[in-house]
C-alpha cells in the first residue's frame, strides 16, 4: 500500500474510532495488540491487511473500507451558500415501513404510491423478499406487493433485519400467519436502550407470548386468547400502536386501543386497515376501536401522505442558511406546534391555502420561508407526543436555536443518547453545552465554520449537522452517511437543485 492510500486508511480509522468515544488503547485491546500499533496505523506509518482493515471496522462498528462492493458514501458539502426557489416534502418514511409491513395482513395485492426509495425501505424490502413475498417497483415510486400462501419465515435475511428498527412491526402482523416464529433483534439508530416491553404487554393480550435469547425474538401464538377489556398501551409509542394495530386488524372481535399514538404514521396505517376492510374508530385520537376481520383477501391501492420530518428538516435548511425557500407539501397537522414555536422564535414564513393530500384526509400547504432574525424561545424545547412537539423534530431545534440570539435548553427526554449527538455541532462553531444525557444548551448567533468529521449514528442528528455545514462558509466533508440515507431520499440532489452545493464522493 502507498503512504497516501495508508494516511487516508489512517484517518478514517481514528475518526470512527474518536466518534465511538475510545481511546487507542481501548481498541488496540479489542484488537489484541498495542497502543503504539494503533497510533502508527492511525498515522499511516503501518502496513495493514485488508483483515486486520476488517477487524478494526467490526470493533468499532463502522464501515471503514467495503470489499467487493463500493465503500462507504461520504459528502462534501460547500457551505454558506443561499437557498431559494421550492422543493417538495416527499412520502414518510415511518408511514411507509409500517404499511410495508401492514401488506402482510392481506392475502391480496397492495399498492402503495411514491414510496420512498430510501435505505430503511430497501431493509424492509429486503426482509419481505427473503420469505417468499414479491415485491416489484412500478412506474417509478410505487411499490407492488403480494404475498404468498405460505412465508418462508425460517428463511428470513437476519442481516438486513438487523439493520432496522421497523423489523419489530412483524409481530403484529406475523401472529396470524403462523402459530411460531422468529425474527432477530431490532437496530436501526445507535439511540441508547430502547425496551420492547410495552410491544410484548400489547400483543399479549391477543395470545402472542415472547421470550428473547440469542439475539433474536421467539414468538408463539396460543390461539383462542382475545382482550378481555380495553387495552392500554403503558407507551404512547408509535410503533407499539401500529403493532396493536395490526395484531387487532385480523383479531375477530372489536378491540379498544387506549392511551395509542395518534401520529402521522398512525393515521396512515389507520387509514390503510380501512382500505383493508377494517373499520377503526377515534383516528387522530389516543382512543381507538377497531372492528377487526378474520381474512383479508383484497386488492387494495395507497397513497402514504408526506412526512412532517422531512418538512421540518427543510424549513430547518432554509432557517439556519437565511433563506427564502418554499416547501411545498407540508403536512401542517403535525407541524402545527413547531410553526408556533418558531414564530414566537421570530421566524417570518407564509402559510397558503390548505388542500388534501393523495390520500384523501391528510391537510396540506405550501410555506415559504423568509430570512428572519430568531431569538431563543422563552419555555425549553421538549417533545411531546402528538398533538405536541414531534419528537423525532427537536434536534433540529439545536441547529435552528444555535443560529438565533440567546440561550435555550433543549430536552430530548425521549432517548438515551440523541442529546449527546448534538454537540457534535461544536465542531462547526456552535456553542452547545451537554447538561446531561437529555439535555444540551444552546447559545446562540453562531458564526459557522467548516469542518470534516464523521456523521452521528443516529438519523436527525445526523441531518442537522448536515444543515449546519450548509450553513458554514468553506468546504466540510460529512463521512459515511449511510444513516442519512436511510430517512431520506436524494437529500443532496434536491437541495442542490435550491441552491446548495453538496457533492458525494467515496474514499475507497
Amino acid at each position: 500500500m502507498g503512504d497516501d492510500y495508508l494516511g487516508r486508511i489512517g484517518r478514517l480509522i481514528r475518526d470512527a474510532r474518536q466518534h465511538r468515544g475510545w481511546t487507542q488503547l481501548q481498541l488496540a485491546e479489542a484488537l489484541g495488540t498495542s497502543q503504539s500499533a494503533v497510533n502508527r496505523i492511525e498515522r499511516g506509518n503501518q502496513n495493514i491487511s485488508l483483515e486486520m482493515i476488517a477487524r478494526i471496522g467490526e470493533a468499532l462498528d463502522s464501515e471503514i473500507v467495503s470489499l467487493g462492493y463500493p465503500g462507504p458514501m461520504h459528502l462534501r458539502v460547500v457551505g454558506g451558500r443561499r437557498l431559494s426557489g421550492s422543493i417538495d416534502v416527499r412520502t414518510s418514511k415511518n408511514a411507509c415501513v409500517a404499511l410495508l409491513c401492514a401488506s402482510l395482513l392481506n392475502a391480496g395485492r397492495t399498492i402503495l404510491r411514491g414510496v420512498a426509495r430510501i435505505e430503511e425501505v430497501y431493509r424492509i424490502l429486503e426482509v419481505l423478499a427473503s420469505i417468499g413475498v414479491k415485491a416489484r417497483w412500478i412506474n417509478g415510486g410505487d411499490l407492488e406487493i403480494v404475498p404468498p400462501s405460505r412465508l418462508e419465515l425460517e428463511a428470513m435475511d437476519t442481516a438486513a433485519a438487523r439493520r432496522t428498527r421497523s423489523v419489530l412491526m412483524f409481530l403484529g402482523p406475523l401472529m396470524h400467519r403462523t402459530d411460531a416464529f422468529t425474527i432477530p433483534y431490532a437496530g436501526g439508530c445507535d439511540l441508547g436502550t430502547r425496551t420492547v416491553q410495552p410491544h410484548m404487554t400489547a400483543l399479549r393480550h391477543f395470545g402472542l407470548e415472547v421470550t428473547a435469547t440469542g439475539g433474536f425474538y421467539h414468538a408463539m401464538v396460543r390461539r383462542g386468547v382475545s382482550p378481555s377489556r380495553a387495552i392500554v398501551l403503558t407507551e404512547r409509542g408509535d410503533t407499539v400502536t401500529e403493532n396493536a394495530l395490526m395484531a387487532a386488524a385480523r383479531h375477530d372481535g372489536v378491540t379498544v386501543i387506549r392511551n395509542a399514538s395518534s401520529n402521522y404514521m398512525v393515521q396512515d396505517l389507520c387509514f390503510f386497515l380501512e382500505e383493508l376492510g377494517v373499520r377503526v374508530e377515534g383516528i387522530g385520537t389516543t382512543t381507538l376501536t377497531v372492528y377487526g376481520v378474520p381474512h383479508i383477501d383484497r386488492d387494495v391501492d395507497y397513497s402514504p401522505s408526506e412526512d412532517p420530518v422531512e418538512a421540518m428538516s427543510l424549513v430547518a435548511a432554509a432557517v439556519v442558511t437565511s433563506s427564502e425557500l418554499t416547501v411545498c407539501r407540508v403536512p401542517v397537522e403535525f407541524l402545527e406546534i413547531e410553526l408556533a414555536v418558531l414564530e414566537e422564535m421570530g421566524l417570518e414564513c407564509d402559510r397558503g391555502p390548505e388542500y388534501a393530500a393523495a390520500n384523501g384526509r391528510t391537510r396540506l400547504v405550501d410555506l415559504t420561508v423568509r430570512p428572519s432574525k430568531l431569538r431563543s424561545p422563552i419555555d425549553k424545547i421538549h417533545p411531546m407526543p402528538f398533538p405536541g412537539l414531534n419528537i423525532d423534530n427537536v434536534p433540529f431545534f439545536a441547529a435552528i436555536a444555535a443560529s438565533a440570539e440567546g440561550s435555550t435548553l433543549i430536552h430530548d427526554w425521549v432517548y438515551d443518547n440523541r442529546a449527546i449527538y448534538l454537540t457534535e455541532l461544536t465542531r462547526l462553531g456552535a456553542s452547545v453545552k451537554l447538561l446531561d444525557p437529555h439535555r444540551v444548551l444552546v447559545e446562540g448567533p453562531t458564526r459557522w465554520r467548516s469542518a470534516e468529521m464523521m456523521c452521528p449514528p443516529a438519523l436527525r442528528p445526523a441531518v442537522v449537522v448536515l444543515l449546519a455545514m450548509l450553513a458554514a462558509e468553506g468546504t466540510s466533508v460529512l463521512r459515511n452517511v449511510y444513516v442519512i440515507n436511510r430517512g431520506y431520499e436524494d437529500l443532496a440532489e434536491r437541495l442542490n437543485a435550491v441552491g446548495a452545493r453538496i457533492e458525494t464522493f467515496r474514499d475507497i
